[in-house]
């Protein structure tokens, strides 16, 4: 919800977003998100009197900040798209401003990626910091590239052409071309997610094996994590698209779905190549 106009109620082409309280839920749903996955991973570090009764809740301490990140988003995603419906309040003016973030957005994203690809290139391109003097270590058999890690490669640039169909078929005012296009994107979107979580299952190493199956755990994990929102995503595009919400001249909640999709895919080929073909190690698993 917002406001076009000042208080001499001269029309501006700005709004002024009306105070929401989404921002202070979710970041304290984050911190409870936070708080519980330390708490199931490492409850010793909570003292001898915490550590039984966070064992004995179990998986409940992530599940209860989970569910609060997702009222969060299902909230304050209910209030954009009413903003957006609104008529006068996204003006040619505001819809810029709207690309502008969503582009700084992503940049930002970017320079977080950077932090695990750096990680990953210090000990690459200079072995001689590991104690082991190799990278990846002797005792580390990576994953076979050309196996699991190439499906989920297809399956992910495939969701990027099917993206792109859905978009053309918008501006094409072809709604079917634009449902079917995003109901592909999304099972691919989830199919990405299963392949990765059964390598997981099926990894030779833990995370806590060293600083290769570290790098390598955060930065797939993450980029995980960004496949899932981007679904998510994805997936309220499709139940817009399906209410029509969305024109050829004004569809910038898809749009940016779109440009956070190809920024998912960019992301995994640099992945792919950098760490699955230049960091295997000469045994794969």
């Amino acid at each position: 919800m917002a406001s076009t106009s000042h208080g001499t109620g001269m029309k501006a082409p700005y709004h002024l977003v009306e105070p929401s309280a989404w921002p202070i839920i979710g970041s304290f749903a984050v911190l409870v998100l936070t708080f519980g996955t330390i708490a199931y991973l490492h409850p010793s570090i909570f003292g001898t009197g915490l550590e039984s009764m966070f064992k004995a809740l179990g998986p409940w301490k992530i599940l209860i900040g989970l569910g609060l990140v997702l009222f969060t988003m299902a909230g304050w995603w209910r209030d954009v798209v009413k903003e957006a419906r609104t008529p006068g309040l996204h003006t040619p003016v505001v819809r810029l401003g709207l690309r502008y973030g969503m582009f700084l957005f992503i940049a930002s994203e970017v320079m977080f990626f950077v932090a695990w690809f750096w990680a990953f290139f210090h000990y690459g391109l200079f072995p001689e910091h590991h104690p082991s003097g190799h990278w990846p270590p002797p005792d580390i058999h990576t994953f076979d590239p050309w196996g699991l890690p190439f499906l989920n490669t297809v399956i992910l640039l495939t969701s990027g052409t099917t993206v792109t169909w859905a978009h053309h078929a918008l501006i094409e005012r072809n709604k079917q071309g634009l449902v079917w296009g995003l109901a592909l994107t999304i099972l691919l979107g989830l199919l990405f997610t299963g392949v990765q979580a059964y390598e997981y299952g099926h990894a030779p190493y833990k995370f806590s094996d060293g600083v290769f199956p570290g790098v390598f755990f955060m930065a797939t994990g993450f980029h995980g994590a960004h496949v899932i929102i981007g679904t998510i995503f994805l997936i309220v595009c499709f139940f817009r698209a399906l209410n029509d919400h969305f024109t050829p001249e004004r569809h910038f909640g898809f749009e940016a779905a779109a440009w956070y999709w190809h920024f998912v895919d960019v992301v995994w080929l640099f992945l792919f190549f950098a760490i699955y073909i230049w960091g295997a190690s000469p045994v794969t698993h």
